[in-house]
């Protein structure tokens, strides 16, 4: 009887090593995603965890940072299989798509507060309400020093530091506080990556800047946080829970993957994007953001799984 023990945990090894190349050799090849800084650390971490998964081993995952519009120029070539965006696809990208008759849809994974920033020695700043921001930041601004911002603030230089103009960010604040996307001042230093703003920022007392949430939560030991005060409401923080709430207005957004359809319909492919929309709530909660409910990430991949079968038919 104890000599038929080794080869049975001998057909036991061979069967299990046999499912496991079987499932490495359904599963390679090369997942492309490209474009938003903001959404890059989530993105980054999920790639992370699922390679680390053995059924997954031979898949490659690689995760640029070329802005929003810079990934969806590439996305809608058809370079990419994903596009991370800090804001929704545009119309002109919309069109651009459907002239290269790409298919794709649209998937939201985290909440972020757009975050403005000061130095931790700046003192004088308590909050700033939406129409200083504009002030500071619309086309022609006239504003030189801190003192042209508030009376009594230091006749000291204020240098800016922000998102480049291919950065959804960048999108989204000029939107929002000077009414129309990519309508700003020039004069400020720009850059797609968010640590070199956190850099700029924290090495110079009498600057200010803006990024995604994340970012600031990484570098709050060198930088603060400006409350913002919209109209008549309270001045509030950017924080999970006001984040979360709605309260931190109007800088609050939904972040988002831009999913190929024809890329989502390779093997790899399909297995990474379920991976991701299975575990974007917790992952993206350690990269510094704000998760979905569960429930919409539940709603999130039962219609990535039926508006794929539907565009696949179609």
């Amino acid at each position: 009887m104890y000599r038929w023990i080794p080869r049975i945990l001998m057909v036991a090894l061979v069967l299990s090593a046999s499912s496991f190349a079987l499932a490495d050799e359904k599963l390679r090849g090369t997942v492309r995603i490209d474009g938003s800084s903001t959404v890059f650390p989530i993105s980054e971490a999920v790639a992370e965890e699922f390679s680390k998964n053995r059924d997954y081993a031979r898949v490659r995952v690689t995760v640029g940072v070329s802005g929003t519009g810079g990934g969806f120029k590439k996305f809608t070539a058809g370079e990419i299989d994903i596009n991370n965006a800090s804001r929704p696809i545009k119309q002109n990208e919309i069109d651009r798509a459907k002239k290269n008759n790409l298919r794709y849809l649209e998937l939201p994974i985290a909440n972020d507060g757009l975050s403005v920033v000061i130095n931790q020695a700046n003192t004088w700043v308590d909050y700033l309400t939406t129409d200083e921001l504009k002030k500071i930041w619309e086309p022609g601004s006239s504003v030189k020093t801190w003192a042209d911002v508030r009376d009594g603030w230091p006749d000291k230089a204020l240098r800016l530091y922000g998102p480049g103009t291919d950065s959804g960010t960048f999108d989204y604040f000029t939107e929002t506080i000077n009414g129309k996307s990519q309508a700003s001042r020039a004069d400020f230093t720009k850059s797609e990556d968010d640590n070199m703003l956190v850099k700029g920022v924290s090495g110079d007392k009498y600057a200010l800047g803006f990024f995604g949430f994340a970012y600031f939560v990484e570098n709050q030991d060198i930088l603060k946080a400006v409350p913002i005060k919209e109209g008549s409401k309270d001045p509030v923080l950017p924080t999970v829970e006001t984040i979360n709430q709605g309260t931190y207005s109007p800088l609050s957004r939904p972040v988002f993957i831009y999913v190929n359809v024809e890329a989502a319909m390779r093997p790899e492919a399909k297995a990474f994007i379920r991976f991701y929309l299975e575990n974007a709530g917790p992952l993206s909660k350690e990269a510094g953001y704000i998760p979905l409910l569960d429930s919409m990430y539940r709603k999130n991949k039962e219609r990535f799984e039926s508006d794929l079968l539907k565009l696949a038919k179609n």
